[in-house]
């Protein structure tokens, strides 16, 4: 079923871009209302002003892990719009990004003029620059990406099938569209139900700082800021396109615009294995459906276990080997890729124990034919 739906999905780009499209423009006008305007526009202002006594208490340059102050590069006040260009900088490294956006710490600030308001703006000097390759990267279906990386047509760093399948426009536009609802057939007992078992497994903890790793557009974001249970939510992803549909849904629903969450939120591009956040920062860390994507899984789960507080709980759900049978290699090359990662109860037993999480503190439950759920604290 997940391979009818990843074919389809590419047959269907040009489509699923016309559909994008229209949506957006909606969305835009959801966006903008009076209520929704005040309010990203409160939460904005307050946010720049705790920065500016001092450095965030969680986000932190990937280089070197050190604290990064949040500073705005724009008038907080006027104007129809409520986005603000922000600075995010350490002693060294200066990464940007926007309030009504996301913060970008996967590039850094080299020229002083990365914005993520709108790349499309105007044609980049260099057209083969990391954000237009990584633009265009995702609108190429998995197999001819490979080889066109592989054969020097498409420059830049090497094709990663686990990881830029998410980049595509049409992917982050079909997932909650249909995609995430196929993975029932795994067992996976659906996201109201998810969420509820990630609630319970952390609500021992009364956290404040929840991260939502690979949230891809939002759909576990938004509930865990809808319970105002957290003081803050920090939603990552490695795709700039994931990002934004998470920010549209997220400024188009009314639940978190109505004024009753006082949930700081924060979307962050970056890399899984080398997480921008200060060590022992965060008290609890989700990723749904999210581990058979991250390409070095050693590097991703001893991070996460870097940023969680002592005490702190991981939360994550993801696939069991089988599900993936018959459409885990793309190409045709000599080294093909593997589009998914593949996992044994053993092989995520010993994972878990590399990265640092003692075996009496963490179990591993499987749901249905291939749904696994890991529970693990530091």
């Amino acid at each position: 079923m997940f391979y009818c739906i990843t074919i389809a999905t590419f047959i269907a780009v040009s489509t699923a871009v016309d559909a994008f499209v229209t949506t957006t423009k909606v969305d835009q006008i959801t966006s903008l209302s009076a209520v929704s305007e005040s309010i990203i526009k409160k939460n904005a202002l307050i946010d720049i002003l705790e920065n500016a006594r001092g450095n965030d208490k969680v986000l932190a340059c990937p280089r070197t892990k050190e604290p990064l102050r949040i500073t705005s590069t724009g008038p907080i006040l006027g104007g129809i719009s409520s986005s603000l260009d922000v600075c995010l900088k350490s002693s060294e490294t200066t990464y940007r990004g926007r309030t009504n956006m996301y913060y970008n710490l996967l590039e850094q600030d080299i020229e002083g003029n990365l914005s993520t308001e709108n790349p499309d703006a105007s044609l980049p000097n260099n057209i083969f620059s990391s954000s237009f390759i990584s633009n265009i990267r995702g609108l190429i279906p998995p197999p001819l990406a490979s080889i066109l990386s592989e054969r020097g047509i498409l420059p830049g760093n090497d094709y990663i099938a686990m990881r830029d399948l998410f980049t595509s426009p049409s992917v982050s536009f079909a997932y909650e569209r249909g995609w995430r609802q196929g993975f029932a057939a795994a067992g996976f007992p659906g996201a109201d139900k998810e969420y509820e078992m990630a609630r319970d497994y952390f609500m021992p903890l009364n956290p404040e700082i929840v991260v939502d790793m690979s949230c891809a557009t939002g759909l576990f974001t938004r509930r865990l800021m809808k319970s105002n249970d957290y003081s803050r939510v920090i939603g990552c992803d490695y795709s700039d396109s994931m990002l934004r549909e998470a920010r549209k849904r997220i400024n188009s629903d009314t639940e978190l615009n109505d004024g009753n969450t006082n949930t700081r939120l924060d979307l962050v591009r970056c890399d899984v294995g080398n997480i921008p956040m200060i060590s022992e920062s965060v008290d609890a860390f989700h990723a749904g459906a999210a581990m058979h994507c991250w390409p070095d899984l050693d590097a991703a789960l001893s991070e996460i276990h870097r940023v969680l507080k002592p005490g702190g709980r991981y939360f994550a759900t993801t696939f069991l080997t089988d599900y993936f049978s018959g459409v885990n290699m793309v190409g045709n090359t000599v080294a093909q890729q593997k589009m998914f990662q593949e996992f044994t109860r053993d092989s995520l037993d010993d994972l878990l124990l590399t990265a640092g999480f003692e075996a009496e503190k963490f179990e591993i439950e499987i749901l249905g034919s291939a749904c696994v759920v890991i529970r693990a604290e530091k």
